[in-house]
Formats: structure tokens, sequence, C-alpha cells
């Protein structure tokens, strides 16, 4: 078929009228196959939908037995648990195995003082009254420690919002009246019973296992299968199963879990794994992190519950889609293709906790598919900051697999301290001390290892890391993510030319097309705001991921790519950043990248070429903007500035920039005529989902004819710096 006969097949395909549920999906490079394999598969679908309701019943009290394979239910509720307590194989991880020995709880109490001492205050919370099974405090994603006095499942506690016991596809999760179904989810994720489980195996104080035991119990009597939102999204299903899996583990040895406990939570398994198979998020189109999350959490009960009936089949079909969606989902370069490091950390999560699981079960893993994972960490130790934060490109929603400590959406190190170890690499020992995972997820063994890692990392390096974080090894350039690291040493600027995500379908992505963010000294002084809600505030939702949020270049008010504040994970493919030049040498680091997001104005089109150039030898970055086109515009130019900074608009139409704690300074140097004078704007930023704290843009606004060329000189200067080379760099332009 020609190409033009296809794309008249294609047009006449998408306007038929059964599609008109399918349209919106329909967007970035889409096929006419995978759309018509799609339209089956959701027809398919609603099939399936209609006979689940058929024999679902909301009936709370009426839960059924496990189905096991014949073996195992000859033994019988006492010789299956006492079983389950000894045996050798399957296993979890290295680290959830030992939990509760002798050599554990020695290096836990040796090494990890500070997080023993904060994992049973936690835990001590979390049990509060124990006549009460709801009761409790615990943290929650950004929000802070919430209390839980009568604990509710289907309310989001910060909103109060409450979803009813209806049939899972049917529920409206978006609703527009505050409250967020993600805050109900972490909630449902059961993540505290890991901590409890963390406590028990830290103390051996049965009030925790006690806890744990009797949530699962509450959990399941209150969330009947198939009802509710907390069965209204695969992922958050196989999310819980993977908690509640490493939760029982650590408790596995407690008195406390007798064969009723043990029997419920066989059952609650199977009915976990049968929901997530039945309700598969899978599609023709393109799969995301919901697919892999469900294909992980099969893969997991599949290998570490022999009992059941459906175990082999879960694990065997579960592999080939893990490794497969590896292929689909990971881009050559490393980096996960929904074009956010938020979602890189937690895929990254997923694959490497899996294919440890793999190994320690003795099933095999192709050496490929082990090189692509490590490469999804070498693209994590490449855009961290020297300080050890990642910067927040597209969505983060704080989003963990296994949480066995506190973390902020923006840690990433602590992924690269279980890398190093099973990969053997000195590069990704980035933190000068083991981080509580190495132990949690590696045992104490995992932890020896990582010293003797660290101490040769320190060994080669010029300087010794930080705490958290390690110089920047150099100039990085990933292609096909399209984010470029111009910087060495204490200097960090990352330059995003990275797309809508997933071939242009943009569930995760930002307008942040050419945006920078830029660390030196010691302070981060740019940074992308991250993301702060989902649902619960659309209009905060649309800020968040615009133009004028991110340190690039707005025009005529108008998104890079169009938005809809209606359609919270909807973002168009306008934009399309490409790479134009990358160049190397002992002098300079260039990379120019360009954008045809404002092609479609109605004033005139206009194309964004950015520049930017890392002087090695004078410690600082030039960008040029290259606005190109036709009409008269109003450009606006941004800087988004990290919080806690001071910053001074200078007559000079620069902006001054101090980090007080540690003296580092930033200057803002507008080299072209006409750029007016700059302002500084409130904005607000997150590092973790739900918090927000103030912080400023510099902004200049420009009223000109394209096309328009700006240029700028960012210049770090240390405490003890002056500003002669900020006035040598202002003579020389």
């Amino acid at each position: 078929m020609s190409k033009g006969r296809h794309e008249r097949a294609r047009r006449s395909f998408l306007q038929h009228p059964s599609l008109s549920t399918l349209l919106p999906a329909l967007r970035g490079d889409v096929t006419l196959r995978a759309a018509a394999l799609e339209a089956l598969r959701r027809a398919r679908a609603a099939v399936g939908r209609r006979r689940e309701r058929a024999f679902l019943t909301r009936a709370t009290g009426d839960v059924g037995p496990a189905r096991l394979r014949p073996e195992s239910a000859r033994l019988g509720p006492e010789r299956r648990l006492a079983e389950f307590r000894e045996r050798p194989a399957p296993r979890l991880l290295p680290g959830l195995e030992e939990a509760g020995g002798d050599e554990f709880r020695r290096a836990l109490h040796e090494r990890f003082v500070d997080e023993r001492l904060k994992i049973i205050e936690e835990a001590e919370a979390i049990v509060g009254p124990e006549e009460l099974p709801g009761a409790g405090r615990w943290p929650l994603l950004g929000f802070g420690v919430l209390d839980f006095d009568r604990l509710d499942w289907r309310r989001d506690p910060v909103s109060g919002a409450r979803w009813e016991l209806e049939y899972h596809a049917d529920l409206r999760l978006v609703r527009g009246d505050g409250g967020d179904v993600r805050v109900v989810w972490e909630l449902n994720r059961l993540g505290h019973l890991v901590t409890l489980g963390r406590a028990y195996a830290a103390t051996g104080d049965e009030r925790f296992a006690r806890k744990l035991l009797r949530q699962a119990r509450y959990w399941r009597v209150n969330n009947p299968v198939g009802f509710g939102p907390n069965w209204a999204c695969a992922m958050e299903v196989a999310l819980r199963a993977m908690n509640l899996l490493a939760a029982l583990k650590l408790v596995r040895r407690s008195p406390s879990l007798d064969e009723g406990h043990f029997s419920e939570l066989l059952a609650m398994f199977d009915e976990h794994g049968e929901h997530i198979r039945r309700n598969l998020e899978f599609s023709h189109i393109a799969t995301s992190n919901h697919y892999l999350s469900d294909v992980a959490g099969l893969f997991w009960l599949g290998t570490a519950l022999p009992e059941l009936e459906a175990a082999r089949g879960w694990r065997e079909w579960a592999l080939r889609e893990l490794l497969s969606e590896m292929g689909k989902q990971v881009l050559p370069d490393g980096a996960h293709w929904e074009a956010s490091t938020g979602y890189h950390r937690f895929v990254t999560e997923l694959f490497l906790y899996s294919f440890m699981l793999a190994r320690e079960n003795g099933i095999h893993v192709e050496e490929t598919h082990w090189l692509r994972l490590r490469s999804m960490l070498d693209y994590v130790r490449a855009y961290l900051r020297p300080d050890g934060r990642a910067p927040l490109i597209g969505d983060t929603d704080g989003g963990r697999v296994l949480p066995v400590s506190r973390r902020t959406a923006d840690e990433h190190a602590y992924l690269l301290a279980v890398g190093a170890v099973v990969f053997d690499e000195p590069r990704f020992a980035v933190h000068r001390r083991a981080p509580e995972e190495a132990l949690w997820l590696l045992g104490a063994e995992g932890v020896r290892k990582y010293d003797a890692l660290a101490a040769k990392a320190t060994a080669s390096a010029s300087e010794a890391p930080p705490a958290a974080g390690a110089p920047v090894e150099g100039p990085r350039a990933f292609r096909d993510a399209g984010t470029y690291v111009l910087g060495e040493g204490d200097l960090y600027l990352l330059f995003n030319a990275s797309g809508a995500g997933m071939r242009g379908r943009g569930s995760h992505g930002h307008n942040d097309a050419l945006s920078v963010e830029v660390s030196a000294g010691g302070s981060c002084f740019l940074r992308d705001p991250g993301t702060f809600v989902y649902t619960g505030d659309l209009h905060e939702r649309h800020l968040f991921r615009s133009t004028r949020y991110h340190s690039t270049v707005e025009v005529d008010g108008e998104e890079q790519n169009t938005t809809d504040e209606r359609a919270p994970f909807r973002i168009g493919d306008e934009a399309r950043p490409s790479l134009v030049r990358w160049e190397e040498s002992p002098d300079h680091v260039l990379a120019v990248a360009g954008h045809t997001g404002y092609e479609r104005l109605s004033g005139g089109p206009v194309s964004h070429t950015r520049s930017v150039l890392f002087d090695r030898r004078a410690r600082l970055w030039r960008i040029e903007d290259a606005l190109e086109g036709r009409g008269r515009h109003t450009f606006r130019f941004f800087f988004h500035l990290a919080p806690g900074l001071e910053a001074e608009a200078r007559a000079d139409a620069s902006v001054a920039v101090c980090d007080r704690i540690t003296g580092a300074r930033l200057n803002i140097v507008p080299l072209w005529r006409g750029c007016g004078a700059p302002s500084l704007e409130p904005r607000r930023s997150s590092r973790d989902y739900g918090y927000a704290e103030a912080s400023l843009a510099a902004c200049w606004s420009v009223e000109a004819q394209a096309p328009l060329f700006a240029r700028w000189a960012l210049v770090p200067l240390r405490a003890d710096e002056t500003e002669e080379r900020l006035e040598a760099e202002g003579r020389k332009q």
C-alpha cells in the first residue's frame, strides 16, 4: 500500500464512531495495526469486565480460601505454616531473608544506630492502641505524619473525600472535589506494614507483629475483591501484594503468625494475583510503568508462593513479559521512555529487585537484560547532582516498590548503592557509608561488599565524595532520553531536550523542553519545580507542568505542548525537541537543541533553538536562545530558582542568586541589548508528592519582532570568590 493510501485508511479507521473512547489514547506515533489491535483488546476487556462483575460478590464476610496445589493442600494448615517458616527456598531478597537473625541485628545495632531508633519510633506510632486495629500514626508521601484514629481505607486522609464500595470499573477516580485517589492508593499499598515488619525484625517485639497481622486482616475484611478504589488499578494491587510479601517474610517466625493468619494471607495473595491477571493494564499502543508493575507483582507472587495453584503459570508468564517490557520501555541509552526521572527511579526498582529475586531463586535472566539494567543505573549516576539529589524531570509521585526506608522523590542515590553491590561497580558507590537499603535488601554481607566498593571509589577519586553524592564525572549525552549533562566536579548543568514521552503519548511529560537545571559550589540554584499533585487540584497540576514553571522560554503565553486542565494525564506532542549538535573538547562542551512547539502560533510561527556551552576553563555556562520566525510576539525567559535562595534583580539587568548556607552564588547575566529589567516572580517547588514550598523565578519579558536572539551567562561563584570573573565576562561580551 502506498504511503498516501495508508494514511487515508488510517484516518478513515480513526473516524469510525465505535472508536470514540479510544481516540484520546491515539496521540503520538500510532500505527493503524496498533490502533486496530487496541480496539479489539478493549472490546474483549469490556466482555471480561461483564463476566467479572457477574461472579464477584460485595459480601465482606464471604471470603474463600486460597486455591492451593494438591501437595500443599494435603499438608494441612499447621504443617503448611511450619514449612513456610523454615524452608530454604524459594527466597525473597537476601536482607529480608536474614532479617531478625543474629548477624543482621548486630549489623543494625552497630552500623545503623540512628536508623534503628527511627524504625522503632515510627512503628510505635503505627501500633497506637492495640485494641483498635485501624488506629495509629504514620507518614504518607509528602504530607508528613497523619493521624488515623478511625482508619477508613477508602477515604483520602488529606481532603476527606471518600470513594464508595462500587464495582472497581464503575468508579470515577478523577472527581474534581479535592479528592486525590493517588493518596488513597499510597495508604493502601500498605508500606507501613513493612515498617512494622522491620521493627519486629529489629526488636522481636510481638506488638509489631500483632499489629501487622491485625491490619492485614482488617484490610481484607473491609476491601472485598473487585469493589472500591483499591481494586480500580491493577498496579496498586501488585504493589500492595509485593509489600505484603516483604512484611510477611519479616514476621514469618513470629508466634503471632498462626495458622489462621497464614491461611488468610495466602487467600489474600491468591485474590490479588487473580485480580491482576484479569485486569492487566496492557495496551497495544503503548505500555507504561503500570503494566510493568502488574507483571512484576505476578512474578513476585508466582516466585515466592509455590503453594498457590496458579503460581507457576504466573511466574513463567510474568518473567517473559518482564523481559519483553524491558525491551519496549527502556531506551537504548538506559532511560525509561516516559520522560520522567521519577518514574525512571520507580521502574529501575521494579527491574532491579525483580532481577535480584530471580537470581536468588536460580531463575535465569539473559546477560543482555542485566546489561540493560546496568545502563539504567548508569543513567541515574549521570543525572544525579553533586549533592546526590535528582532533577525531577517530568512527573514524580514519590512511588516506591519496597519502602524499606523513607525517601523523598528526589532521593535516587540509594538505588546506586544496591546496584554497586549487584554489579560490583565502585562508580555506583556514591555514599561514603552504606544506606539503609543495603542492609534490608542485601543483608550484612551486602553491607560489607558496599564498604569495600566505597573505599575503592574514594581511593580512586580526586576528592572525597559528600555523604550522599559524588562529583560530576564529566559531560554525558543521552540522545535517546534527550537529556544532556554539561559539567564536571562541582559544576552541573542538565539540559533537558526530552519529549512528551512514550513516542508522543505524554502521560507524565511536562512542558519543559530546553529547560536547564544548575548546581555549583555545593548548592542547587536552578531547579525543576517537581509535580506536587495530580488530581487533588487540577489547577495546581497544570501549573507545575506548565512552561512558565520551567527554566525555558514562553512565547505569547502559550504552552510548548497543548494541555487541558481537565485532562491531567494528557499533553500534546507539538514541541518534539531534538538535538542539533553535541560537541566536546578540552576547552568546552556544547549542546544545541530545538523544538517546534511554537510553530502553531496564530501571530506567526516561531521555532526555538537553545545552545548551551560549558566553558571548562572559565567555569561558567553560556546560553543562546534563537527564536526564529515571523510576527511580533511576547517572549518570556524564565529561570526557576530553587527554594531557600536569596535573589536580587540588579540595575545592569542581571540577577544575583545566593545560598546563605554555603555562601555559593550564581549570577544570571543577559548579554544582549533590549532584554529589559528582570522581575522576580513567586513560584512554588515540590520535592515530594503533596508538599510544596515557596520559590522564585527570574523573568525577563520582551515584546519584539521575530527573529530574536538572546544570550546569557550563568556564572557560578564560590564563597571565597570575588565578582572579578563576572565583570571580566561582561567586558568580554
